[in-house]
């Protein structure tokens, strides 16, 4: 057996991160009220981790990048079939996973720009709906509000459900990884690299993403 480094730490850190960001944004939603100040501030948050995700997706570790992980519809659905029977541990995401990240990442960066456009009709608008039409302003509340929370509800069910799947009757441990970031194979394959150097950008990274997302917030108060 084999012990890759499959996940880097900037990695790691934003998979827990978009988490809690996820339940306090849920959380918060549904109270509402004062909560709703902390519910936009992390909604500027989950934007800023979406899109630093989507840009580590290009320069990350290896098995963090999309070439590493993208699969053809096809090749997801040869993956479904033989998923029943013995299968060999992949490192990084499956052909299925791949598209599961896909799908959680466009809902996400979906969810949070359809935020930006929200307004309540109560005390709560977000902070670029002067810049649209009032007509754009309610599609992007009944997106925000209706289908975009429902599936985004649907999908962290599945990712859920999938990794209880995968512990149970696959016995492949699916979140000790994302702990400690190796992944043990029975074949060897490439490490990610995840020196202080490779932090030290995914940390600058980060800040130049919520440079951007805060330029991007004020800009409708301009």
């Amino acid at each position: 057996m084999f012990s890759v480094r499959v996940w880097d730490l900037p990695t790691r850190l934003c998979h827990g991160a978009l988490a809690l960001l996820f339940f306090a944004l849920v959380l918060s939603g549904q109270i509402g009220g004062d909560l709703m100040v902390w519910h936009m501030r992390c909604g500027y948050a989950m934007l800023s981790l979406v899109i630093w995700r989507i840009l580590w997706g290009f320069i990350g570790g290896y098995w963090s990048r999309f070439s590493s992980f993208m699969s053809t519809p096809w090749q997801a659905w040869q993956f479904v079939r033989r998923s029943l029977g013995p299968t060999q541990r992949a490192a990084g995401h499956n052909p299925l996973g791949a598209w599961s990240v896909l799908a959680m990442l466009s809902c996400l960066g979906l969810q949070a720009v359809a935020g930006l456009f929200s307004d309540d009709q109560i005390a709560t608008s977000g902070p670029l709906t002067a810049l649209v039409s009032e007509a754009w302003v309610e599609r992007a509340t009944q997106w925000h509000t209706g289908p975009g929370k429902w599936v985004l509800l649907a999908l962290v069910v599945l990712h859920l459900g999938s990794i209880y799947w995968y512990q149970r009757v696959r016995r492949m441990d699916l979140i000790r990884p994302m702990l400690d970031g190796n992944q043990v194979l029975d074949h060897a394959a490439r490490e990610s690299k995840d020196s202080g150097a490779s932090r030290l950008l995914g940390a600058g990274l980060l800040l130049l993403c919520a440079a951007g997302v805060g330029l991007l917030v004020t800009s409708g108060s301009l």
